[in-house]
């Protein structure tokens, strides 16, 4: 992918990946607008970054979506890249009672929210000479987090989407990449400076130099193990992780 020249729309850009990616790629020369809830978080940014463009969206509205959708086609004619950031991660029992109505906000948010917004914008992008949809997952995709197991269940279902993204626009100028991270030190459960997470200037970094050959996937270094773990024998290496995970737990105040 080139990283210079684009014009990129990024949802979930006022804190953690969103924001980081937001401002790695307005550096790299390219035009960036980026979406989110909380109005006062995109003046901020806006503020610092006065050549970043801001616009304020709910991703579980499906209406909404639609209609910013326009405004920035409109607006932006070259808009190029769109990249489905935004996301929520509550903790959950799978073993226990639901929570229906958090649970239908996490999949409205994470799963349909990156649907929506890549249907919304799709039509356009194939206008473009070269383009770009870019789907965040994560590598709990692939071993899930018991502690969060919906969260887990939505990025598992973002990548197989993406697999059929990417071979339905096989044929167009639209290329669909997934980046997967692992845990990034970020506000997204809460930000904490546990070790066992990826600084996320670290993380940034080197997502920005993988990106530029990628062709279907972007995955750090350090999350390659559980991204390898799928198969026939991952179960063993599930129960490994979340039986760690329970004995050290994540930090959350």
């Amino acid at each position: 992918m080139k990283l210079s020249g684009n014009t990129v729309f990024i949802t979930g850009g006022t804190s953690g990946i969103g924001r980081a990616l937001a401002e790695a790629l307005h550096k790299r020369g390219n035009k960036v607008i980026i979406a989110g809830r909380r109005k006062a978080l995109l003046d901020e940014i806006a503020k610092q970054n006065p050549d970043i463009d801001t616009v304020q969206l709910d991703i579980g509205d499906a209406a909404q979506i639609r209609e910013v959708a326009r405004q920035l086609i409109e607006r932006y004619p070259s808009l190029n890249v769109v990249i489905n950031n935004a996301g929520i991660m509550p903790f959950d029992d799978a073993g226990g009672p639901l929570d229906d109505d958090q649970a239908v906000s996490l999949v409205d948010t994470n799963l349909l929210g990156p649907v929506r917004v890549s249907a919304a914008f799709v039509e356009h992008l194939k206008q473009q000479t070269e383009s770009y949809i870019i789907n965040n997952s994560s590598v709990l995709a692939y071993v899930p987090l018991a502690a969060t197991a919906l969260y887990s269940a939505t990025k598992a279902a973002v990548h197989s989407y993406t697999l059929s993204q990417r071979f339905m626009l096989r044929n167009t100028s639209v290329r669909v990449l997934e980046i997967a991270p692992p845990w990034v030190d970020t506000d997204l459960v809460h930000k904490s400076g546990d070790p066992r997470a990826m600084p996320l200037d670290a993380f940034i970094a080197e997502t920005m130099e993988l990106l530029e050959s990628a062709t279907t996937e972007v995955v750090v270094a350090t999350a390659k193990p559980l991204r390898d773990n799928a198969g026939p024998n991952e179960h063993a290496f599930v129960e490994q992780f979340n039986q760690f995970i329970a004995d050290n737990p994540i930090p959350v105040e």
